[in-house]
């Protein structure tokens, strides 16, 4: 099986992108800038479709690439991703050794701050458990994907309206819509670690628009929930803004 690469980017060039970022297959390169560009270039047989657009939104760059997909698998990515020498082979190995699997989320090494799950194992990924996946860990059948008509919300992520949480949405919606989503052991890249382009404390809006996700990610359960995830994290989250205000903040975004 064939793979792509779908890199959401700002701001970059995408021959250096990706060359740094270790591109050894097929890759769809999504640049948000300040103007329309695009080329092809190869990096040995590696095919590059690179477009430039004047727009904002990491969601949108994700879809853009999506839609652009041809290949049997497609694997999401960011620019500060680096992935492992035979990455490609890896996936697809996976994958025909798990013909049930639409969707497969793999390792990626990440900043110990930014770490929110580790595979030890393969296992079936469900409505308790899928939350805790970013966007750079999902691999899948790209026929599976279009056949259900999944994409990426417009709303959240870096760039919309609400600063985060568009890959738990995409998820979420891949299980709504009945896709099989597994996890698995394998390691396929490491994060170089940079400055959030998005997170800028747990600030007022940092809770509120973290109700608003939980709104859509849970619906009556969002307030049960939202209490829950704040007790859990308060002492790490609620040093500036105390417990109270951050829920009362919270229970405003699921309100909205």
């Amino acid at each position: 099986m064939n793979i792509q690469v779908l890199i959401a980017a700002v701001g970059q060039k995408p021959r250096e992108l990706a060359a740094q970022m270790n591109i050894a297959s097929d890759a769809i390169i999504i640049n948000q800038d300040d103007h329309f560009a695009y080329e092809e270039f190869a990096i040995g047989a590696a095919k590059i479709k690179a477009y430039t657009f004047a727009e904002r939104g990491v969601g949108l760059s994700r879809n853009n690439a999506l839609l652009r997909a041809e290949a049997d698998l497609v694997l999401f990515s960011d620019e500060d991703i680096v992935l492992t020498s035979g990455y490609g082979a890896a996936i697809s190995s996976e994958f025909a050794a798990h013909p049930e699997a639409d969707m497969i989320l793999f390792n990626v090494a990440v900043d110990e701050r930014r770490r929110t799950y580790e595979n030890t194992s393969f296992k079936r990924v469900r409505w308790h458990n899928y939350g805790r996946y970013p966007a750079y860990s999902i691999a899948a059948r790209t026929a599976r994907l279009h056949s259900a008509n999944v994409t990426f919300s417009l709303l959240f992520g870096g760039g919309a309206k609400y600063s985060s949480g568009e890959d738990g949405l995409f998820l979420h919606d891949c299980l709504k819509k009945g896709l099989k989503i597994y996890a698995s052991p394998i390691w396929i890249g490491s994060e170089t670690y940079r400055e959030s382009t998005w997170f800028r404390g747990y600030n007022e809006k940092f809770f509120y628009d973290r109700g608003v996700i939980y709104r859509h990610l849970y619906g009556k359960m969002a307030k049960v929930l939202a209490f829950r995830f704040l007790w859990v994290k308060r002492r790490e989250m609620c040093r500036e803004i105390g417990f109270g205000q951050a829920y009362r903040l919270m229970k405003q975004g699921t309100d909205a």
